[in-house]
């Protein structure tokens, strides 16, 4: 049957329900749509979705997340994409729209992150298990919260890019998550991916450097550049999927931002 829905952009949506072929355009959310059950519906995904590795190589890939092989995903025939306003080119998503119904997410909160979960359920027909897994999330990082309860927080600058380098600043899901975990975002009173200067890190004088695995993948071999910049800051690298993933991901990022806690308190 024909079913229509309003997507997280505002977006109204028909397509064929329960979708029987659906391409994700967003790794996290293609975890997600595997989690849910999803498997034989996926027929698309992109070259980026590696979660679960074992499923999505198998898979049929129609490009990255910015740029789709449309010829692919005319040939895949979709009864609905799924992508995200963040990840995804905007003008392409507006010529797939042209040609498919494409469901947008717009996530920016922990929140927004929960009402894409269940929203995804009720999309695919999966309420019963999307609610339950959104359920958990929530009362995980409840616990989180209550375990910082009288901890001090340590102030962040959390690294996504080298040459320029860019962090993490206020309106974005990495810093609802760096909140989560208990960091203060030395940046917040900047927006979305700023360029910054070592200098300008350095006179905000964070407690710890947090160098994300992705989309940069910094390892131990830049520590020695930003140290000489930041010598007052500690230096740690972290699993960008952790602190960007939204979906399923979420219930291991609220164990991991737990042991981050004990490595500070121990520290």
């Amino acid at each position: 049957m024909e079913k229509t829905v309003t997507d997280q952009m505002g977006r109204p949506v028909t397509f064929d329900f329960p979708p029987k072929r659906i391409i994700s355009l967003v790794p996290s959310q293609t975890e997600l749509l595997f989690d849910l059950g999803l498997e034989k519906e996926i027929v698309g995904i992109t070259k980026f979705c590696i979660h679960p590795a074992e499923k999505c190589k198998d898979i049929p890939k129609i490009g990255g997340t910015k740029k789709f092989h449309f010829d692919k995903i005319a040939d895949l025939q979709p009864s609905i994409i799924i992508g995200n306003k963040e990840e995804n080119d905007r003008y392409h998503i507006q010529q797939l729209a042209e040609a498919y119904p494409v469901w947008m997410s717009d996530i920016r909160t922990l929140d927004d992150a929960l009402d894409m979960i269940v929203m995804i359920g009720e999309l695919t027909g999966k309420e019963a298990k999307a609610t339950a897994l959104a359920i958990r999330i929530h009362q995980a990082f409840n616990e989180i919260k209550k375990g910082q309860t009288g901890e001090p927080k340590r102030s962040a600058a959390f690294f996504i890019w080298k040459n320029p380098y860019m962090v993490a600043a206020a309106d974005t899901f990495i810093h609802t998550m760096l909140e989560a975990a208990g960091f203060l975002n030395v940046f917040a009173d900047k927006t979305r991916y700023p360029e910054v200067s070592l200098a300008e890190v350095a006179a905000r004088q964070p407690d710890v450097l947090l160098l994300s695995s992705e989309p940069f993948p910094f390892s131990e071999k830049h520590f020695p550049e930003i140290k000489k910049e930041c010598p007052q800051a500690a230096i740690k690298l972290v699993d960008g999927e952790m602190f960007s993933w939204y979906g399923s991901r979420m219930l291991k990022a609220a164990a991991y931002f737990v042991n981050l806690q004990k490595e500070w308190l121990n520290g």
